[in-house]
C-alpha cells in the first residue's frame, strides 16, 4: 500500500516537471470557463456560500482528467444549477446569462476536447491553439447571433405559425441524427 502511495507521488512528481506550457494553459482555461460557468448560472446564495468550494471541485475536475467523464459530469452540474436557479429560486431568465452558460460550457468542452488527445508534456504550436480556439469563437459567434435572432421572430410567429416552424425545426433535427448515425454504422 505505501508502495503504491510512494509511486502515485513519484508520477505526479513527473508530471508536474515535463508539463509544457500550452497543454497546461488549455487545462486552465478548460477548468475557469467550467467554474465561471458555475457561478453564473447557480444561484447567487448558493454560489457564496460554502458550497462552492465542492462545486468548483466538480467544475474543476475535468481540468485534471479531460478524457473521462468528469466533463460530462460538470456540464450536468452547470446546467443543473441553471434549472435550479431558474425553478426553485424564480430568477428571472436573462438572455446575457444564457448566452454566458451556453459560450462558456461550449468553450470547456471544446477545450477538454483538445486537451483529451493533446499529451501534458506535448510540444505544441501556438496556432494549433489558435486556430482552434478561433474555430471555437466563431462557433460562439454564430450561435449567439442566431439565438437573438430566432428569439426576435419569436414574436412574429406567435401562434400556430410557431408550433409549426418548432415542429420542422424538430423533425429536422431528428433527421439529420438518424442520418448521422445510419452513415456512421455504414462500412
Amino acid at each position: 500500500m505505501l508502495e503504491g502511495i510512494t509511486r502515485r507521488i513519484e508520477r505526479t512528481r513527473t508530471v508536474v516537471l515535463r508539463a509544457m506550457l500550452l497543454p497546461l494553459l488549455i487545462r486552465c482555461g478548460i477548468g475557469l470557463s467550467l467554474v465561471v460557468a458555475l457561478a453564473v448560472a447557480w444561484p447567487a446564495a448558493l454560489v457564496a456560500s460554502r458550497y462552492l468550494l465542492p462545486l468548483a471541485a466538480v467544475a474543476f475536475y475535468p481540468a485534471f482528467a479531460p478524457r473521462g467523464r468528469g466533463v460530462t459530469g460538470a456540464i450536468l452540474l452547470v446546467v443543473a444549477g441553471w434549472i435550479i436557479d431558474t425553478t426553485w429560486y424564480d430568477a428571472r431568465i436573462a438572455l446575457w446569462r444564457v448566452l454566458v452558460i451556453a459560450t462558456l460550457l461550449y468553450v470547456g468542452h471544446s477545450l477538454a476536447a483538445l486537451a483529451a488527445v493533446l499529451p501534458y508534456d506535448a510540444i505544441v504550436n501556438p496556432e494549433v491553439v489558435g486556430s482552434w480556439l478561433s474555430r471555437v469563437l466563431l462557433v460562439v459567434l454564430i450561435s449567439a447571433v442566431l439565438t437573438v435572432i430566432a428569439l426576435g421572430l419569436t414574436a412574429e410567429l406567435a401562434g400556430e405559425a410557431f408550433l409549426i416552424a418548432t415542429l420542422v425545426g424538430l423533425a429536422a433535427a431528428v433527421g439529420a441524427t438518424l442520418l448521422l448515425a445510419r452513415l456512421l454504422r455504414r462500412p
